[in-house]
């Protein structure tokens, strides 16, 4: 790791990111991708040493309660986390200051801060989104080799729902002729399902490639997958989106799936819901009979 110091922390559109660079090892990442200017080695982890002093700045001086959100480009739950403890440091000032809160994870070290996003919750707004990928525990350590392994991943979402805690599953990326069957988005829907997932991401079964991650992602097909990559190369060319040939049938079964069982399946919705910010109990009076 290495450390850097920050001029800012907050996007326009209130997400931070506490990290950048990841040691999750994940074949597919976009954020390899050049476009974000990560001049340093993607598992050498920047530190934003002033982070938690500007995040407290920038609440202090907000003039509306909003949601704030992070894990976009880096999940904040990498090992290095539980030494630095910043997320639970920012999760303390969004609680105090009572901000809503949404964050995306593969990890179920989550959990050292359900406390806190109890609080948020309790409080105001707190939903975290947890990206599934992959129904098969034996392939998802192949393509998703230092994360929660799925199945921990369900368990997370399953203590979540028993804490009261809102969630929203990111089914992507499903990577064609590896990932793309339908028994592997069954098996991944069935687990929505069981913990009562309040809504479901999917753009489309496939992938992102551009330039820095499709060369990351090409090396990992010829040591996981032999000959893989020379079909995708075949099949693609230099696409950006690579769209499974099984999409369109896989896309009608999630979308009849979600419908069936009240998981909301719709992108734009769910986005809206993210950025909504609630506040609890906000206007209400006591009555006489509380008094």
């Amino acid at each position: 790791m290495h450390y850097v110091k920050a001029k800012g922390i907050l996007s326009s559109q209130n997400g931070m990111n506490l990290y950048r660079g990841c040691s999750h090892g994940c074949i597919y990442c976009d954020s390899r991708s050049k476009c974000y200017h990560m001049e340093h080695i993607f598992e050498d982890i920047e530190v934003k040493e002033n982070a938690i002093d500007l995040l407290e700045y920038a609440l202090r001086h907000k003039r509306e309660k909003c949601m704030i959100g992070t894990g976009s480009m880096t999940d904040p739950y990498i090992p290095l986390e539980m030494e630095l403890g910043n997320v639970r440091k920012a999760l303390s000032l969004i609680y105090e200051y009572g901000f809503g809160f949404t964050v995306i994870t593969k990890s179920d070290r989550i959990l050292r801060d359900l406390d806190l996003l109890q609080k948020i919750n309790d409080k105001t707004k707190c939903v975290v989104q947890m990206t599934l990928t992959t129904y098969d525990e034996d392939l998802c350590r192949k393509i998703e080799p230092n994360v929660s392994t799925t199945a921990k991943r369900f368990e997370v979402l399953k203590q979540l729902r028993d804490a009261g805690i809102p969630t929203v599953v990111w089914l992507s990326p499903i990577l064609p002729f590896i990932n793309d069957t339908s028994y592997n988005i069954a098996g991944i829907l069935d687990m929505c399902i069981a913990a009562k997932v309040y809504g479901i991401i999917c753009f489309g079964m496939g992938l992102t490639l551009r330039e820095g991650n499709r060369e990351y992602f090409y090396e990992q097909l010829d040591r996981l997958f032999p000959r893989l990559k020379e079909k995708y190369i075949h099949e693609y060319g230099n696409q950006y989106m690579i769209a499974s040939p099984n999409n369109e049938y896989l896309m009608k079964f999630f979308h009849q799936k979600c419908s069936q069982h009240g998981i909301l399946h719709n992108n734009k919705q769910i986005f809206d819901y993210l950025s909504h910010f609630e506040e609890k109990n906000a206007g209400q009076q006591l009555s006489f009979w509380d008094m």
